[in-house]
């Protein structure tokens, strides 16, 4: 018979075999979306985490030959968290041309989405085509597309083709006057056929955004480097020679802005969209406790520095504070994906209707080649009154705003105070006094303490500072300080622990009004002026030297 403690988790075991069993992730890339007839694409199959085995090619055998394959992996650890990524190369030559689908593959349990290439023609070829037949060495350079907006991002690739084998090189950067050019991602290696001979091909792909409208002239892209002549008879490595090339120069007519974009911030994009998330979309919420919103728009060829910055307006009946952005560019293929995201905290100072107003942003689609318009709806929440408000809160003219921290409502008569102090002073001691002779106890979360997020409780103190409850300001400046000195108990504490005088002087302040028999009002304004910028704490000294138990060598002194 089994032991109790061994079937259970044997049991426990089985229930995580689906888990443990689940496939990896797995996704399929090219590194172009579009080849020639007689060129190869190299197609990447990138697996996260799991087991990696061989896939099964022959799905590929109507449209590709299969000329070779390839793998790496890679491991990277970003705070302290290890990820692992392996790489499955696949260089492909397409047997015909047309839009050809690269369909699912199997691998490491998971399996890719179909790809989709565009095979074009050999006809379609630059016009320099003739120029550069029976070379052994020439660049090209294209831009995409030839005509474009001011602020537009457009497609620029320059190509070294070489027929031998290089020794050594290297490429110019492309100028221009009027744009900027920026590398996009690592640079791609295949072969091309041009005028019946086949050719080693290293593509550079760059970002170009004209930055005002005329003509624009993207100079020559000069290369020099060695080429290796295995035919010399007289050397058994082969002989190299000296070759240079240049593109030919590229010309781009750029165009202004259309009247139509109207006067709003000037937006040339492929694509873009506006989000907002947050809990809940619409329902109830309290007056006191923050509703945490994050507002999100990326767009496909523009980067982040040309999005607007994101914002709230001034919300009627609530108070907004702004969280860090965050901010970014990645590159999608050949297109820069510019993102900006912004969260925010909305505390509801008064119970009644919440209205988060819509949001709206006017772009230009450079595809379609008009003004579209991306939008968040309307926002409508009911608001609350807060844990322990009385019922008719809601019909006075100011509502109490009351700590996320506490839940608790502020007093209206000064014997109610009186007392709630005395007991917080009590329960203040108390705490001192048990935490000098018992080792704490492990922290329990309560429904009724402040949230354990560090922004939810900065708001919450906020939010308290603008009351009239010195209890709740105080319990709320505390709850926030121990996010980040958890051992903290007390404000007496917290005060020793800060270095700005005036934010130990703001304590000082709280404490007198906290057991203050006149039951004065706290000076909102300025306790949150204090803690505005955080908290600034004292740099700890080094401790003293542990005394000696031995008697000095000394004991006597010299006249």
């Amino acid at each position: 018979m089994l032991s109790s403690r061994l079937r259970w988790g044997l049991i426990l075991l089985l229930c995580c075999l689906p888990w443990l069993a689940a496939a990896a992730e797995v996704r399929a890339e090219l590194d172009r979306s579009t080849v020639q007839l007689g060129e190869t694409v190299t197609l990447n199959l990138k697996v996260e985490g799991g087991s990696v085995g061989t896939p099964d090619l022959s799905v590929l055998a109507n449209d590709f030959d299969v000329l070779g394959t390839s793998s790496n992996s890679a491991i990277s650890i970003v705070n302290g968290k290890r990820t692992s990524e392996f790489t499955y190369g696949i260089a492909l030559r397409p047997k015909h041309a047309g839009r050809l689908t690269i369909p699912a593959i199997a691998l490491a349990g998971g399996s890719t989405e179909p790809v989709e290439l565009e095979v074009t023609a050999p006809g379609n070829a630059p016009d320099n085509q003739a120029a550069t037949a029976g070379k052994d060495l020439f660049v090209e350079a294209t831009a995409t597309p030839r005509n474009a907006y001011v602020g537009q991002q457009m497609s620029f690739v320059v190509r070294l083709y070489f027929a031998a084998s290089l020794s050594n090189g290297a490429m110019d950067e492309p100028q221009a006057d009027g744009a900027e050019l920026s590398k996009l991602g690592d640079d791609s290696n295949y072969q091309a056929e041009r005028g019946g001979r086949r050719y080693n091909v290293i593509e550079r792909r760059y970002a170009l955004i004209p930055q005002r409208p005329g003509h624009i002239q993207v100079g020559p892209v000069a290369f020099q480097g060695e080429l290796i002549d295995m035919a010399d008879p007289n050397s058994f490595f082969g002989s190299t020679h000296a070759v240079s090339a240049a593109s030919p120069a590229v010309s781009i007519d750029v165009r202004a802005v259309p009247a139509g974009a109207g006067k709003t911030t000037w937006l040339p994009a492929r694509a873009l969209s506006l989000a907002m998330e947050g809990q809940p979309e619409q329902g109830q919420i309290r007056a006191g406790q923050p509703l945490n919103l994050t507002m999100t728009v990326q767009a496909t060829g523009l980067p982040y520095e040309s999005l607007p910055a994101l914002s709230l307006p001034p919300i009627d009946g609530a108070t907004v504070y702004p969280d860090k952005p965050v901010n970014g560019t990645r590159v999608d293929g050949m297109w820069l994906a510019g993102r900006r995201q912004q969260s925010f905290a909305v505390v509801p100072s008064k119970p009644g209707e919440l209205v988060i107003p819509a949001t709206t942003l006017t772009w230009w689609n450079v595809q379609t080649d008009k003004a579209e318009v991306a939008s968040v709806p309307e926002r409508r929440y009911t608001v609350l009154p807060a844990v322990g408000a009385p019922a008719t809160a809601a019909a006075a003219p100011e509502a109490t705003v009351t700590s996320a921290a506490t839940g608790t409502a502020a007093s209206t008569t000064p014997w109610r105070r009186i007392a709630l102090g005395s007991i917080g002073l009590w329960l203040l001691t108390v705490g001192w006094w048990l935490s000098r002779r018992v080792k704490p106890a492990p922290r329990v979360a309560r429904t009724d303490q402040a949230p354990a997020n560090e922004r939810e409780r900065r708001a919450a103190f906020l939010a308290a500072a603008r009351g009239s409850d010195a209890s709740a300001q105080a319990h709320a400046l505390l709850a926030w300080a121990q996010v980040e000195r958890a051992g903290l108990t007390n404000l007496s504490a917290l005060a020793e622990a800060l270095d700005a005088a005036p934010q130990r002087e703001a304590i000082q302040a709280l404490q007198k009004r906290l057991y203050a028999s006149d039951g004065a009002a706290p000076s909102g304004d300025q306790l949150a002026a204090a803690f505005r910028d955080g908290f600034q704490w004292r740099v700890a000294s080094a401790p003293p030297a542990a005394a000696s138990g031995l008697p000095p060598l000394y004991p006597f002194k010299l006249d």
